[in-house]
């Protein structure tokens, strides 16, 4: 299961050597790593995750694959994160087990996170929560939607757009993990800036045993 803090979430790096070695060294920072990549081939995509699965394993990280349950399954994945094109729960369910992550974009809409917290997703993404260079035309949530959705009884992702600067208010109103591409991988020192991100947690939420 996931913990809370920073899920990372891949660049469109087209080479899969080039993605593993930047990003191997922020598995220690991670929460769990998504593979997300809009411009590898199916050939490069398969040795990325490979690779990323393997690294994943040695640094004890959920290792989650975006969109594709049957990619995930292929690759023995912990999980797949799930868009509103990307099939049902109960699909991801039968390919990838009971023991597997399996997580759901619920955009802007409470009512979505509802009936898919009732189909079984096991975490549930928020967002775009500010505007995002990944997808700049994404729909917009408010803070009003982690508060409403904390009866779900699951863990809350927030997304896009989020900066070390602008992230607090998202863990006050109850985001327990916060995802994350360019914020980290664009970043002039990706370490410092995931860094700086788990400090949202322990700056909002001192006190707490949420970050270990």
């Amino acid at each position: 299961m996931l913990g809370t803090g920073l899920y990372l979430i891949t660049p469109d790096d087209p080479d899969p050597a080039r993605l593993l070695a930047r990003t191997t060294p922020l598995l220690p920072f991670a929460s769990c790593l998504q593979l997300r990549n809009k411009v590898m081939d199916a050939a490069q995509l398969r040795d990325a995750g490979r690779s990323l699965r393997d690294a994943c394993s040695d640094a004890s990280v959920p290792f989650i694959v975006n969109d594709d349950a049957a990619l995930a399954a292929e690759l023995g994945a912990d999980g797949v994160h799930l868009g509103e094109e990307d099939g049902g729960i109960a699909l991801a369910r039968a390919l990838l087990g009971d023991a597997a992550i399996i997580g759901a974009s619920c955009y802007d809409d409470i009512e979505r996170a509802r009936r898919l917290a009732a189909e079984g997703a096991d975490y549930l993404a928020f967002g775009a929560f500010f505007p995002s260079p990944t997808k700049p035309q994404a729909r917009r949530a408010s803070l009003q939607l982690l508060r409403d959705s904390a009866g779900l009884g699951l863990p809350r992702v927030a997304i896009g757009g989020i900066t070390p600067d602008n992230g607090g208010s998202l863990v006050t109103a109850g985001a327990d993990l916060i995802a994350v591409i360019s914020g980290v991988f664009d970043a002039p020192d990706p370490i410092a800036a995931a860094q700086a991100y788990l400090s949202l947690f322990r700056n909002t939420l001192s006190g707490t045993n949420k970050i270990a």
